[in-house]
């Protein structure tokens, strides 16, 4: 009897002890024990980097013993920023490889066909810019184009284009491309026909209207039409602190006969030749909204880069421009502001 009741006893005991030790196992591992990778992945906080675990799992699998150092003591934890998801929908996008800020103090200018100073393109590095924007259907297509890869152009707009359809040029910004300007009606700023003055006038007029139709002040860059840089005009800009962009190579989108794949085939060959570049198109053409998809699929297969370019300031349009353009548009004054500053949800 007395052996029996000993076993009995015996088990009871061995029973509390294991369920102690369960609950004591089970609580560490709720309150802070080393977390496995899937455990961590599934964790709404991220691990530490360096934890023991770590270590140890990594020096498993190179085959060499875990080196831990000393715990430092318990510090307060840092706020964790909220990271921001891509918007990218494609996971094998173009994308942009890089982004650069172009500080445009004194008018620096930018394209071996005209500028020779600044080469800031390495090897395999692309610029992408469309003149004459904006246009109905094919500045869409283009903008489609690009963000079914999930890159950005450079896009020089024409004044009166901007004046045409505002909501198309502010689509442009809304999917994150610059914007600089084109003057305000395509004139050849080298014509003889041309004064000083008709001249400046093109230019800020022009800088003036795609103000307008954005609501917002464009960046500070100027393309010349038809590459014609006038060398008075030239030395204004930089007095304005505006960059000039000529290019490296020319898409010759606009040429009687292009077809979507001439065009790919002449920007191709030639920056396979340079093997970088700013690339001339224009997205006032229709066959250029048509050749951009293989065009970037080629540029992708090619090992070739997307650059984005920014301006470090925006551009400060003359105030008697504006207002001779809202005179000569009869638009009301009002108008002029940008929309968010008129009309706001304060409720939904």
């Amino acid at each position: 009897m007395r052996n029996a009741l000993g076993l009995m006893l015996a088990s009871v005991l061995a029973a509390v002890v294991i369920a102690g030790g369960w609950f004591f196992y089970s609580s560490r591992a709720d309150q802070g024990a080393p977390k496995t990778t899937a455990a961590r992945a599934a964790d709404p906080l991220p691990a530490k980097l360096g934890a023991k675990d770590d270590v140890e799992t990594t020096a498993a699998l190179a085959g060499k013993p875990a080196v831990l150092a000393a715990a430092p003591a318990p510090a307060a934890a840092p706020a964790i920023p909220v990271q921001q998801k891509s918007t990218c929908a494609n996971p094998n996008a173009l994308g942009v490889s890089r982004v650069v800020e172009i500080d445009t103090t004194g008018g620096p200018g930018f394209g071996f066909e005209t500028f020779k100073q600044f080469d800031f393109l390495t090897d395999k590095e692309v610029v992408l810019t469309f003149d004459d924007s904006p246009w109905p259907v094919n500045t869409p297509a283009v903008l489609k184009a690009l963000a079914d890869e999930c890159t950005k152009g450079l896009f020089f707009s024409v004044g009166k284009h901007a004046t045409y359809h505002p909501e198309i040029l502010r689509q442009v910004l809304a999917q994150g491309h610059t914007i600089g300007t084109h003057t305000w009606s395509h004139l050849n700023l080298n014509s003889k026909k041309l004064t000083e003055q008709q001249a400046k006038d093109e230019i800020e007029k022009g800088f003036s209207a795609v103000k307008l139709a954005l609501g917002t002040e464009p960046a500070p860059f100027f393309r010349f039409p038809q590459l014609q840089h006038n060398p008075a005009m030239v030395t204004y800009l930089g007095t304005r602190n505006v960059a000039m962009w000529s290019t490296d190579l020319d898409s010759f989108d606009f040429r009687k006969g292009a077809t979507p794949e001439k065009i790919v085939e002449t920007v191709m060959t030639k920056l396979d030749k340079l093997g970088k570049g700013i690339i001339l198109m224009h997205d006032f053409q229709k066959h250029t909204g048509e050749a951009l998809p293989t065009l970037l699929a080629r540029l992708k297969a090619g090992g070739y880069k997307i650059v984005q370019i920014k301006a470090k300031t925006t551009f400060q349009s003359l105030p008697e421009y504006d207002e001779a353009l809202l005179k000569e548009l009869k638009v009301p004054t009002s108008s002029a502001r940008p929309i968010g500053s008129v009309v706001q949800t304060v409720s939904q």
